[in-house]
Parts: structure tokens; sequence; C-alpha cells
């Protein structure tokens, strides 16, 4: 009689939501945001790795989530989750860089931030960060880069040398350069592919090397040859990245498809912080995840609308997109079919250089999508940091590289917690974030049912 009576309750409350969602007063609860993230965030999660077996949770938590709220198999899928094999070099984490003499080890002298996983060597060459646009020299020199004053102009740096020819940059290290290694997870990075793409030639090898072992490279002379050495581990087993996908049909096949999209995955374990070394990603991209299913929630609530709506949570984002890479190798609709893609990332908290409530939208000045969601009641506005590209940082790039209009809307662009192990529960504002999800609610229910199509502004549309 129990268990009835508690059935009878349940099912009350689905009539209710679903009564809501039909009148367009669907209401975001804050426990069921919190709910989300206390699973996906949690130290039980080890941070989501990318292509781990923690993302494969991760994706089946998620759609089972999709199912809960009554998605249906995408087109041509026979379940939830969508599948794709990587392939992802690791190291042994004992590199070397040997000048003559001189041998520097991997952790105590030097953090190596990326590997082309080959050995490499070359003619030491110093290279201050100031005149690093005009530098010359041979190619496939080892640059010593010294007076970096922070990670812009570490990355800078790195990229115009690499133009150059550069066989491997070592970077000093200062107090600025500090925490270039914990915004790439405190791991190195290897060049992590899909197996069916092809293998690129190249690549980085990038050091900060140490206070106290900079001023041995730099007692080296110019030209003497220095080496940097690394040893591939064997392949134990394939690897593998989930996209969690969830498809609610719409009534006219020829209104096309709206795509909700975010990435599940972070950044895993990492070297400790504090004592704390999972990267739990609470607001990278949990939140994003939290906001997609629970737009699918109300969505999978409501009367059924004109165009259908695919809601995606990728894989291996943080490995370079590629979850996102694979859906748009194997999309589950045709991608002429896609009206516009908006993407979530990192919702959890407010931006200082926004009003009070209100999203960015990367690249809001490229296309009138932005512009007429807000219109709508969504609280986005335009993204206030330009120079980060931010437009271009996420899985939205994917699509709008293939012409479709895609964007995405974020929270704090320069949260202090990104990439960091602290990017957890605690740092989260669960206010904030319910109620930007709250405001995109009926926005997107009228995109979906609405004939209006975005478009890029003249210009607008990157090029590949």
């Amino acid at each position: 009689m129990i268990l009835v009576r508690r059935y009878a309750i349940a099912l009350a409350g689905v009539m209710t939501m679903a009564a809501a969602a039909q009148q367009g007063t669907w209401v975001v609860k804050p426990e069921w945001v919190h709910a989300h993230e206390d699973y996906l965030a949690s130290d039980a999660m080890h941070g989501r790795g990318s292509a781990t077996h923690d993302e494969e949770i991760t994706a089946t938590y998620v759609a089972s989530e999709f199912e809960s709220y009554g998605l249906k198999f995408a087109p041509g899928m026979t379940g939830y989750i969508q599948r794709g094999e990587v392939i992802a070099p690791e190291l042994d984490g004992k590199a070397t860089v040997k000048a003559g003499n001189t041998v520097l080890s991997e952790g105590s002298d030097f953090d190596l931030l990326m590997s082309s996983t080959a050995n490499v060597s070359g003619p030491l060459v110093r290279v201050d960060a100031a005149q690093v646009k005009g530098a010359k020299f041979e190619r496939g020199s080892v640059v010593l880069l010294t007076g970096a004053d922070g990670p812009d102009q570490v990355f800078d740096g790195l990229s115009a040398l690499r133009r150059a020819g550069a066989a491997a940059i070592l970077v000093v290290e200062t107090p600025g350069t500090t925490q270039v290694y914990g915004m790439m997870g405190r791991k190195t990075r290897t060049p992590i592919r899909l197996a069916e793409s092809e293998m690129r030639r190249g690549g980085s090898n990038v050091a900060i090397v140490h206070a106290a072992a900079a001023k041995t490279l730099e007692a080296v002379g110019a030209g003497s040859v220095v080496s940097l050495n690394v040893t591939v581990l064997p392949v134990k087993e394939p690897r593998y990245t989930y996209n969690a996908i969830g498809y609610l049909p719409g009534s006219d096949p020829k209104a096309g498809t709206i795509l909700l999209s975010a990435h599940l995955d972070h950044l895993g374990i990492g070297r400790p912080v504090n004592g704390d070394a999972i990267y739990n990603g609470a607001n990278d991209d949990a939140a994003g995840t939290t906001a997609v299913m629970e737009l699918a929630h109300a969505l999978g609530a409501g009367k059924q609308l004109k165009r259908s709506v695919l809601f995606i949570c990728y894989g291996a984002e943080e490995a370079g997109e590629l979850g996102s890479q694979y859906f748009g190798m194997h999309p589950v609709v045709p991608l002429k079919d896609l009206v516009t893609d908006l993407e979530f990332e990192m919702v959890g908290n407010q931006d200082p250089k926004m009003p009070k409530g209100v999203l960015l939208l990367t690249g809001w000045e490229r296309s009138n999508l932005g512009p007429t969601l807000a219109q709508h009641g969504a609280l986005l506005g335009a993204d206030p940091y330009p120079e980060q590209h931010f437009f271009e940082r996420s899985d939205n790039y994917q699509l709008a590289l293939k012409g479709i209009v895609a964007h995405t809307a974020a929270g704090w662009g320069t949260v202090p917690t990104y990439h960091q192990p602290n990017d957890d529960l605690a740092h989260l504002d669960f206010a904030f974030m319910t109620a930007a999800i709250q405001s995109l609610v009926e926005p997107v229910r009228w995109l979906a049912d609405s004939d209006f199509k975005p478009a890029w502004v003249s210009g607008g549309q990157p090029k590949p």
C-alpha cells in the first residue's frame, strides 16, 4: 500500500511538471542543479579525465538522465552513447634535458608541458620574451625563452617560436609563469587524436625550467647542442571518448534541428595543489553539462515542438575537442539540417564584467542568435574578453567552421579556479547558475517552435 501511494505521489508530480511545461511555467529547481553537480563534481568521479573510464561513467549518467526525461535515441543510434576510439600516447614522466655534461630531470628541474613524443635536439638559442616576434634562428634550434612575465606572454611566445621552427622551447620559470603548468592540468600534453584522423607531423616540445636549473642552462654556450629526451609507454589497451546524446523529434521533419551542447570531461587527476590532486571541474564543465540536462528536462516535459532538438554532452574536449570532432565526422542528423548550436561552458559563476545575472555569449557580434534570444528573455550579453578568443576555444567552433551558427554561453570567462583542483562545489554560485538556466528555457522553446533561422552577419562566419 505504501509503494502504491508513493507511486501515485510520484506520478502526480510528473503530471504537475508536464502541465507546467505545457503552460510555459516550467521552473528549474535549485535542488536538481545541485544534485547533478553533487555527482559530476564529486571526488568519486576522479575529475572525469578525457577518454577514461571515468568519462564513460559520466556519459552513462548523462544518458540515464536523458532517458528519464523522455528523450529518444538519435536517428541511427541504438543507445544514448556515441563512442570514438582515440590514440593517446603516454610518457613515463622521466624526461631529461641534456647539454654537454649537464643533465636536467623532469619534476625536479623542469615540468614538461607538451611533447611530440619524439626525442629532439638542436643548437641552443636564447630569446627574450620581449623580442620573440623578431627573433631569427636556425630551424630545429632549442630555444631558451627568458623574461616571460605571465601566461599570455608565454603562449604568445610559444606560438611565435613554433612558427619560426623551434624544435623545443625551454621557458625559464618566473613568478608570472608558475600558473601555466597548472592551466595544463599539471600533465604533459601529447598529440592525442581520433584513431580515424590522420597523424599530424611534428608537434610541440615545451618545458618550464625551474629557476635553479635555468641558471645551469644559461651557463651553457650558445650554439651548444641541447637534447630533450622522452620515453613513450607501451599501449596496454584501446582508449575511447564518449558523447552522451539525446533527441526530441519535432513535428515538422523539414524544420531542422536545434543543438544544445556542453562537454562532460575535465582534467582528471594531476599533481597535487595544496594536497588536492583531483581536478573536479564543477564549473568546467559539469555546470554546462547540468545546463544541457536541465534544458532537456524542461523541453522533454512539454508539448512536441516544431523543430527537433538534439542534446549532446561531448567527451574529450579538454584533450583537443575530440568528442565534437567525432560527432562532426559521424553526425546523427545531417549537418545541413542543424539550425544552430548553443554550447554551455562554465556557467557556474557570475562574471564581474557582465551585468548582474547575465551570461556572456562568445562571438556575440558574429550572428543574430544572441541578440534574438536576449529579446525573448535569455540572460545573454556580449563577451567582454575578445582578446581571449573564447569563441574559438570551445566545441561550438567545430560546427562554426562548417557554417553552422554556433556559439558558447559562459559565466565568468577568466574565473580564478580555471583548471585548478579547487574548481569544486564550494566555488559555484548555484543561485546564479539556476537563474541563468531558467532564463533560457522559454527562449530555447520559442526557438525550437519558430521559423526563425539564425544567420551570420557579414564577415562573421569563421573560415577553416
